[in-house]
């Protein structure tokens, strides 16, 4: 996907919300490397539960686009803390849209496998309907709703299991425990494909760029559990950790999660996208990135 220039040769502007995040982070220096001029949001810059905060921003900035990543993602904290829940990503979602809707801006939304229950043995279709297990699911499928409302112009991305070699995530929890413990028990009843943020990233430019709308799985390809991951991560890095399978109910948490967070990516193919890479592909690129992986 080629990014088209804004005004004379201005590169087209990209707005990103969420930016100091690890997604956002990904998505800003994607968006440099498209040849496209981010514009990076966060906390810092305004609320986006204040309606009016949102509404004068996109006004000024007037993207082509926005990927919009900011979210509360503390699935625990949603879970004891619905009402905030819903204001940071039902409510802010809305407020985007509307923003988008009146500046003219294509809108993609950063969603969850979260929004499904986990009891499907066969990969999550587009299509299949959502069953949220938890307050996090529900309060980021309000969020979905919101962007649907724009129609042609909106596009919601699910993803799951998303990492990077920087931020709070499952890889450099485990990369961090390697150097501390030479056993681990890890759970094996729960399945999914681990993202590499940097590969979300420019598939949701892509998303971004493209005129497509409705709803996208967008993951890296393939699965495995979490301890078969694990297992990877230590295999590729060279590390030699014991990796002891459990199973869920051995590490209860306040919310619930989907025992099978498979994504299919069908409609990235049906509209033209390149597909995702493999989830092994993208661990290799991310342990190189930290100069650890071996052959």
């Amino acid at each position: 996907m080629s990014a088209t220039r804004g005004g004379g040769d201005r590169p087209a502007r990209l707005a990103v919300t969420g930016a100091a995040g690890m997604l956002g982070r990904e998505l800003v220096a994607a968006a440099r490397a498209r040849s496209l001029e981010p514009i990076p949001w966060d906390l810092v810059d305004f609320d986006l539960t204040d309606r009016e905060a949102v509404m004068r921003a996109l006004d000024a900035a007037r993207p082509r686009a926005l990927v919009h990543a900011a979210a509360w993602t503390d699935v625990d904290g949603c879970e004891s803390d619905p009402e905030k829940a819903f204001l940071a990503n039902g409510r802010a979602t809305a407020h985007v849209a509307e923003a988008c809707r009146e500046t003219g801006a294509r809108l993609v939304m950063v969603s969850t496998d979260y929004v499904f229950s986990g009891d499907k043995k066969e990969p999550y279709l587009e299509s299949d309907p959502p069953g949220p297990l938890s307050i996090y699911g529900w309060s980021k499928l309000v969020g979905e709703e919101a962007v649907r409302l724009l129609g042609r112009t909106g596009a919601v991305a699910r993803t799951a299991w998303l990492y990077a070699d920087h931020g709070a995530n499952f890889f450099l929890t485990m990369m961090r425990l390697a150097a501390e413990r030479p056993e681990l028990a890890v759970v094996d009843d729960q399945l999914g494909s681990p993202t590499f943020a940097a590969d979300l990233a420019y598939g949701l430019i892509d998303l971004a760029l493209s005129d497509a709308s409705g709803t996208f799985h967008v993951t890296n390809r393939g699965a495995v559990t979490w301890n078969g991951f694990a297992r990877a991560i230590f295999a590729r890095a060279g590390l030699s950790v014991t990796v002891n399978a459990v199973s869920s109910s051995e590490f209860p948490r306040p919310a619930r999660r989907p025992s099978n967070s498979v994504l299919a990516n069908t409609r990235f193919a049906e509209v033209g996208i390149p597909p995702m890479p493999t989830w092994e592909d993208g661990l290799r690129r991310c342990l190189e990135r930290l100069g650890q992986f071996t052959e």
